[in-house]
């Protein structure tokens, strides 16, 4: 990944964010992603899954998304994920779409 790109989405989901109830999960969609859904970041009603589950639930609400979302990294908090990762209610989740550049 892009370091700069790197720099960009971190500041992003470090920056204040309303409080998300545990019932619910703010996603933050990036570059083609946000493109391909039409939004910066999606509310969902999420009681906790996997990483694999949230990506599946993402790719039937926003079929336009789901190569792209097969292509991408999830982070949750600061961190990136593996699809069996447990992803809470009230998560700060974030869709990272692959990048090229140099």
């Amino acid at each position: 990944m892009h370091v700069m790109h790197l720099m960009h989405v971190m500041h992003v989901m470090h920056a204040p964010r309303p409080i998300i109830p545990d019932g619910s999960l703010r996603v933050s969609l990036f570059a083609g992603m946000a493109l391909a859904v039409g939004h910066r970041s999606v509310d969902l009603t999420w009681s906790g899954g996997t990483a694999a589950a949230l990506r599946s639930r993402l790719a039937t609400e926003f079929p336009a998304a789901a190569a792209l979302l097969a292509r991408s990294a999830v982070a949750v908090g600061n961190a990136y994920v593996a699809d069996d990762a447990p992803v809470p209610g009230g998560a700060d989740v974030a869709i990272i779409p692959p990048v090229s550049g140099g």
